[in-house]
């Protein structure tokens, strides 16, 4: 078995939000459309944004606490993901959208501008 090479790293770059301390990333490698250099978004630690696949969080984009992106998922302008929420698939989050609780977003689904999907609600195939 293969280790996964690093795609991304935490900076010193910070934002508290809702009392935790969040790290802007930066890749480590060119990937999808990310190249090397490339300043993302924030994310608490390494276990809310995988090294495999395309995923990407970017602009002001937060994930945290026990959330997860994965896979080629992209969650980017001032979206938040949190709680025990996934992100996976082809799935995009974006504008001011709010995915958390127990919520999942995946396969090709989309959910931006203001929405808020919770608890245990799921968006998938091509919803948008």
């Amino acid at each position: 078995m293969t280790k996964t090479k690093k795609k991304y790293k935490l900076t010193q770059e910070t934002k508290v939000v809702y009392g935790g301390t969040l790290h802007r990333i930066c890749a480590l490698r060119d990937f999808g459309d990310i190249k090397k250099g490339d300043l993302g978004g924030f994310v608490a630690s390494e276990a809310n944004l995988s090294h495999e696949g395309n995923c990407w969080v970017s602009g002001n984009a937060r994930v945290f606490e026990y959330a997860h992106v994965s896979g080629n998922a992209l969650v980017f302008g001032n979206a938040l993901v949190f709680g025990n929420a996934l992100v996976y698939g082809n799935a995009c989050v974006f504008g001011n959208a709010r995915v958390f609780e127990y919520a999942r977003v995946f396969e090709y689904a989309c959910v931006f501008g203001d929405a808020c999907v919770f608890e245990y609600a799921r968006v998938f195939e091509y919803a948008h």
